[in-house]
Order: structure tokens, then C-alpha cells, then sequence
């Protein structure tokens, strides 16, 4: 009898957080400037700037997740996530300008990506008050695999079907069918067929 119960406990719990999800993306889509068909945001979520977010078909965007765009950033556009796009829970998708997530991307749990950072110059000032500099787009590729804990700088661009791997901070671009790791990331294999292991 306890397992039974426990087995429709977890049911009820799925059925629900499924639910939620759908009837929030259904309930919120007109908010923002692009929201395709079959796509989730689970909640809870933290969203900036809807309005500057075109999300894709049959996206999906895990709980715990924040998406944002800064104020003052004009129109148009700033985060796009490409059709088929799969989220995991608690990543941050940051912009000023310019975030793009090409079409079938996959981003672990975690990832932090933004096309700025925070000005700490000023020693009189707290780091809060001193607003973002270094704005630069971001552009990950269609197929694209970003693992656990990734870092994404401004400025740079993860090829198509690049894979990252778990805690890397990427400074630089990461060339398509490529493997990089490490801090600060670094290439250390190509995934073409006919390309050998660098070293």
C-alpha cells in the first residue's frame, strides 16, 4: 500500500509540474517578441525584457532558470533561442545586445552565458553600482553541448556542434566539432572523422 501510494504521490507530482509549465507558456507567450509552439518554460523561472526574447519551437527551459535583458538595451531582439533548444534547470541566459542559442542546443544544468560583465574599476564604488561594460555578442551553434557549470564570456562563439566541457569558463571562440575544457577553456580535440586528437 505505501508504494502504491508513493508511485501516485510522484504521478501527481509529474502530471502537475508538467501542467504548470505548459499552461504558464501558453498564459505568458504574447509577452514575448517570439514564443513557437510545443515550447515549455518550466517554472519557477526569473524573466527581464520578455518582450526582447524570441524563444523557438519545442524549446524547452528547466526550472530554476533566469532569462534577462539589461534595461536600456534599445529594441529588437537580444536573447533568441533557436528551435528545438533544450535548457537545463538553473542556467542564466544574460544580455545587453546580443545572446544567441542556435537550433538543437543543449546547455547542462548551470550554464552561465551573458554578452557583458560587471565594471569593478572604481575601489569607491560597490561592484553593484557600477553598471556593465566589455558588451559583446555571444553566439552558440546549432547542435551545440555545453556541460555543467559552463562559463560563457562576452564576445564569443561556440561552433556548431562544439562540445564544452563541465566547469569550463570559455573565453574565446570555440571552433565548430570541437571539444574544449578547462580553465580558461581550450580546444583539445576535433570531432570530425578525419581529424586527429591536438595536443
Amino acid at each position: 500500500m505505501r508504494r502504491l501510494t508513493g508511485r501516485a504521490a510522484l504521478q501527481l507530482y509529474r502530471s502537475w509540474q508538467r501542467g504548470s509549465g505548459k499552461a504558464f507558456s501558453l498564459l505568458s507567450a504574447g509577452a514575448f517578441a517570439a514564443f513557437g509552439r510545443r515550447s515549455v518554460i518550466e517554472l519557477p523561472v526569473r524573466l527581464k525584457g520578455e518582450r526582447r526574447i524570441a524563444v523557438g519551437s519545442g524549446v524547452y527551459v528547466g526550472g530554476g532558470s533566469w532569462l534577462q535583458v539589461l534595461d536600456g538595451g534599445g529594441d529588437g531582439v537580444a536573447i533568441e533561442i533557436g528551435d528545438g533548444t533544450s535548457i537545463a534547470g538553473g542556467c542564466v541566459l544574460s544580455a545587453a545586445q546580443s545572446v544567441r542559442l542556435g537550433e538543437r542546443v543543449l546547455l547542462a544544468r548551470n550554464v552561465y552565458i551573458a554578452d557583458h560583465g560587471h565594471a569593478f574599476a572604481d575601489t569607491t564604488r560597490a561592484v553593484l553600482d557600477q553598471g556593465v561594460e566589455g558588451i559583446a555578442p555571444v553566439e552558440i551553434g546549432d547542435g551545440a553541448w555545453l556541460g555543467q557549470n559552463v562559463v560563457v564570456c562576452p564576445g564569443v562563439r561556440i561552433g556548431r556542434g562544439a562540445v564544452v566541457g563541465a566547469n569550463a569558463v570559455v573565453r574565446e571562440d570555440v571552433p565548430d566539432h570541437s571539444l574544449a575544457v578547462g580553465v580558461p577553456a581550450r580546444v583539445v580535440r576535433r570531432l570530425d572523422r578525419d581529424s586527429a586528437p591536438t595536443r
